[in-house]
């Protein structure tokens, strides 16, 4: 899980103190990191947009956050993405993507398909990751334009880098 350590290891590196998700397989390691640092406040959403609202409370009280959650909830912040723009504040979230490469849910792939142009067109920058040698270097990257510029951004971990979830007969999704 290289990956994850790189992506809590820029979280740490960049005084991120607030860190919102919503839980999902495939952030499960840096959420677990960042709810065991005591430095940083790790707080479960219900849904998506209320982290966002979240960050920004976060950063009018002067500290740093940032966003975990799937691609499925991309479409869950569409309208509150607007709060970014017009309050002019950061806001780095990390998309872990489904509907992708050897993906099994067909519900998961009409928003996989469109999180990316989603996100644009709601003025979000987007960086992708489909290795681990891209992960640690995107994020940091991302982190700095988004606090950098008081924009938002989104980095993008591709399903090929967190690996398709497998389906079982009688097991809940994502479980082995």
């Amino acid at each position: 899980m290289a990956w994850q350590d790189d992506i809590y290891d820029a979280f740490i590196e960049a005084k991120i103190r607030q860190v919102a998700f919503v839980p999902d397989a495939g952030h499960k390691e840096v959420i677990r990191r960042c709810l065991e640092t005591p430095s940083m406040r790790a707080v479960s959403m219900t849904t998506e947009e209320d982290g966002i609202a979240l960050l920004a409370g976060a950063w009018l009280g002067g500290d740093r956050g940032a966003m975990l959650m799937q691609s499925s909830g991309v479409g869950n912040c569409i309208n509150m993405l607007s709060l970014t723009k017009i309050c002019q504040f950061p806001l780095i979230t990390l998309v872990t993507m489904r509907g992708e490469w050897g993906e099994f849910n067909t519900w998961q792939i009409p928003m996989g398909r469109t999180t990316e142009a989603h996100l644009e067109l709601c003025g979000v920058a987007c960086y992708r990751c489909d290795t681990p040698e891209s992960v640690g270097e995107t994020v940091r990257t991302g982190i700095r334009y988004a606090y950098n510029t008081n924009s938002a951004v989104a980095v993008l971990l591709g399903q090929r880098l967190i690996g398709a979830k497998v389906f079982e007969a009688g097991r809940p999704e994502g479980t082995r």
